[in-house]
């Protein structure tokens, strides 16, 4: 075992020691959520949202046990951690979380579980992020130039962050087969790319001048970039459902998809529909509100629980909402 990664052991397990002030039934709790053990001590990596997580547990397989915080159809603007769940990050030998504000209630059990030696992975960082366009023109950025966290939404993005991540694990986490982690990037990477592929031939069949999105919130800029859409402007003009649009905001919105000719709202599953019948009743009646996956996974068989179906989900709404 090289040196740094035993300094790094030793600290984790100091960590370890600190975080048993939860309790011992907190512990018991953790062990059986998690499926492991007392004692085993297999490798342990800990996510913060469930598409991230999915993406892990492709790389990783039975290489390391994979623990995601953040249930299915759960908001990660707004979800938070349990006493148990933050002892889980503190234990872990690799957190793994989106950043770029995103994750905004958890940000400090994070930072707490990086000071106590706990090597962490910021995704979102490592994906070339794109800085926040309120406005729908794709024309400049707002004043303060917020950082876009939902690079997810270009699947280009999350295969650059396959690769960085299965540097992470090889690195940090003790006992995993790099030749196996490289070798399931690489099947997962051919995956994406074959996705990439599916979802432009997909949307060439939206006519000339239909790419154009309205959304719940402001979700959808990478795909907007990577795919050719112009984002006319969503309900609440921000990059965060903790947001709230005034009259004046929904006034604007109506008026712009007035003039771009816009009838269909793309909605997240996971957020009430309210503001988009909103816009629905403002533009008489004639607005579609289409359902999308866009910021966390489903439960097992709901359709989008994994990222792929996800993707292949929202592809094939946005494709039927637009032609």
């Amino acid at each position: 075992m090289k040196w740094t990664a035993t300094k790094r052991r030793v600290r984790v397990r100091v960590a370890r020691l600190r975080s048993l002030s939860v309790g011992l039934l907190a512990l018991m709790t953790v062990a059986a959520a998690s499926g492991c053990t007392a004692g085993t001590d297999r490798p342990a990596i800990v996510v913060t949202t469930n598409i991230l997580g999915d993406v892990t547990r492709e790389i990783v397989g039975d290489e390391a046990d994979v623990t995601v915080l953040m249930k299915p159809n759960a908001d990660p603007h707004s979800f938070g951690l349990s006493a148990v769940q933050a002892a889980e990050l503190e234990r872990a030998d690799l957190v793994v979380h989106n950043g770029l504000g995103l994750e905004a209630n958890v940000l400090r059990h994070v930072d707490a579980a990086r000071e106590s030696g706990v090597a962490t992975f910021a995704a979102g960082e490592a994906a070339d992020p794109l800085t926040f366009h309120p406005a729908g023109d794709g024309g400049p950025v707002d004043g303060e130039g917020q950082p876009d966290p939902h690079f997810w939404t270009d699947p280009d993005r999350i295969r650059k962050v396959v690769r960085l991540m299965a540097d992470q694990v090889i690195e940090h986490v003790d006992g995993v087969d790099e030749s196996v982690i490289r070798a399931r990037a690489d099947r997962y990477g051919e995956e994406l790319t074959d996705l990439t592929t599916w979802m432009e031939k997909s949307f060439d069949r939206i006519p000339d001048g239909g790419r154009a999105l309205v959304t719940n919130h402001h979700v959808f800029g990478y795909l907007a970039d990577r795919f050719d859409f112009r984002v006319i402007g969503a309900v609440i003009p921000s990059g965060t459902t903790l947001a709230s649009p005034s009259s004046s905001d929904l006034r604007s919105l109506t008026v712009a998809m007035r003039k771009a000719g816009v009838r269909t709202v793309f909605a997240d599953s996971s957020q009430p529909t309210r503001l988009a019948e909103v816009l629905r009743t403002e533009l008489g009646g004639r607005v579609q509100v289409v359902e999308l996956y866009s910021e966390s996974l489903t439960a097992k068989g709901e359709g989008a629980d994994t990222y792929v179906r996800m993707m292949r989900s929202n592809t094939t709404a946005m494709t039927d909402g637009l032609t």
